[in-house]
């Protein structure tokens, strides 16, 4: 690690930094397009139904890295205008990981049982309402797991924008091996941040679960605070042998008080 300079350690965490903008915008527009198209694919119309299914199709049959290009570089042959290399990525993976997201919704919104929405039904609700008020509130939580899952896959596929010249934490790894001529001390710390960043979202994921199936009412099971304090309580020593037999005597003491009054 001593090879690494101050400089250089500064343009691995600069690299972080961008990493997570790409994380979190791409997310963003990733979600937006999960809940466009992910309700979409139940629609009663077979027009849109056909419409949301193509759009799921296309953009998870097709490398993400290879639409970033297109993006890039065959999108302002057509329509004249360009996007910076960020934002190109961002659109890209956006993109690709909202064709899969949708999937999340769609199999969440079918999991949702019959009943619910025959009450909402009978209630009076538009089918609008009804996706608002019964069924997305009830779909969710079992949405929160594979939506973890698709985020840590999205936070490891920003790597391929390090190809284009941005600036993330592969990109600067590359910079440091080239400066220091070795592989080892860079690539562990990269692989390090990675699991950091990974390991903080996967935990945020978790808490976010828990909190919507409190919010229905579910088991959510102990919280890591209820646990730690369950793991104090049974690694606590027992109490000591005299301040037992002293509170037996005490007890007995009052029994006896007790009876004698009587």
């Amino acid at each position: 690690m001593s090879e690494i300079t101050p400089g250089l350690w500064e343009l691995l965490l600069k690299g972080g930094w961008i990493t997570v903008q790409l994380t979190v915008f791409s997310a963003a527009l990733s979600v937006l397009v999960a809940f466009a198209v992910g309700p979409a694919r139940t629609h009663r119309s077979r027009l849109v139904r056909f419409a949301a299914g193509a759009y799921v199709e296309i953009f998870r049959g097709t490398s993400a890295l290879i639409l970033m290009f297109w993006i890039f570089f065959v999108l302002p042959m057509g329509f004249g205008w360009q996007l910076v290399p960020m934002w190109a990525a961002v659109l890209a993976l956006g993109l690709t990981y909202g064709a899969y997201g949708a999937e999340v919704v769609r199999g969440a919104l079918a999991a949702v049982e019959p009943g619910q929405l025959e009450a909402g039904i009978a209630l009076g609700f538009t089918p609008g309402q009804r996706l608002r008020r019964v069924v997305l509130p009830q779909a969710w939580p079992e949405m929160i797991p594979p939506f973890g899952n698709l985020l840590v896959e999205l936070l490891k596929g920003t790597a391929l924008v390090s190809v284009m010249g941005v600036g993330d934490i592969a990109f600067g790894a590359a910079l440091v091996r080239n400066a220091t001529g070795d592989s080892a001390p860079v690539y562990t710390v990269v692989l390090l941040m990675y699991f950091v960043l990974a390991f903080t979202l996967t935990r945020g994921m978790r808490v976010l679960e828990r909190r919507a199936k409190a919010g229905l009412g579910q088991d959510t099971g102990p919280s890591v605070a209820d646990r730690f304090r369950a793991r104090r309580r049974a690694a606590a020593p027992p109490p000591a042998p005299a301040a037992v037999t002293g509170a037996a005597s005490a007890s007995a003491s009052a029994s006896a008080s007790a009876g004698g009054e009587r």
